[in-house]
């Protein structure tokens, strides 16, 4: 068994949610926090837990967080709906936990494009603190790429989750307006005020810094349009964030 309390934020997510579930099928405790998703997900969720609340979309934090405020375990690991343990990881966050020699620990995932392993462009490790004590720990409040704080030593894990991220550039770009929307909010939130060079200068230096400085071509094409599609999203992030200005 896995000594901790699972925890997912879902919806619509029945294309990923069963595979997310088996993985961690031995944990201690799931908590799933569903949005009143329209499909199958919350159907699916049952067939693993019985811990499965509705509740209506406040944002990645705020809907992360409470699904942590209803964990009973010491233990959480918040799982995202398309990521995967694999038994390598399984028995690196139990020797972890037994250890107990730090209140959390960064991990690092191992990210599909397209279904094609990305190894460069910024992509890997690609460390996220999800393993933490409940009483140490919580979600810090952003409005995009929200993270976990907490209060006390961290270590790093070495074997990864599995993370399959878009599935198409289709499915990237429908994402990417919702994400730079977010993103703006976040900017707009801290004083930012995009100017010209914000427009001009920020999305080719994305690219440059992911396709060549951390090594993208080396992923070939899929790189390639991963380093496009970065720095189209900086450009979009700035320029609704000077949306929001006006």
């Amino acid at each position: 068994m896995i000594p901790v309390s699972i925890v997912i934020v879902t919806k619509n997510e029945e294309a990923n949610i069963e595979a997310a579930l088996d993985s961690v099928k031995d944990a201690a405790e799931i908590v799933v926090i569903d949005s009143f998703s329209s499909d199958r997900t919350v159907e699916i969720c049952r067939k693993y837990t019985d811990k499965v609340f509705q509740k209506e979309w406040e944002g990645y934090a705020k809907q992360k967080q409470s699904a942590v405020d209803l964990a009973v375990s010491p233990w959480v690991f918040i799982l995202d709906a398309d990521e995967r343990f694999t038994p390598e990881l399984k028995a690196e966050v139990i020797s972890a936990i037994r250890e107990n020699s730090h209140v959390g620990f960064y991990v690092p995932r191992k990210n599909f494009f397209m279904g094609k392993w990305i190894r460069h462009g910024g992509w890997r490790p690609d460390y996220t603190l999800r393993l933490f004590r409940k009483n140490a720990g919580h979600v810090d409040y952003r409005e995009v790429h929200e993270k976990v704080v907490v209060n006390g030593s961290v270590s790093y894990l070495k074997n990864p989750l599995v993370h399959y991220t878009y599935n198409s550039v289709s499915d990237y770009l429908k994402r990417m307006d919702i994400y730079s929307t977010l993103a703006a909010k976040e900017l707009k939130k801290n004083g930012v005020a995009p100017n010209v060079m914000d427009f001009l200068i920020r999305p080719p230096v994305t690219f440059i810094k992911m396709f060549f400085f951390r090594f993208g071509f080396l992923d070939g094409r899929f790189g390639l349009v991963l380093a496009v599609l970065y720095s189209y999203y900086t450009f979009l992030k700035y320029a609704k964030t000077w949306e929001l200005k006006g």
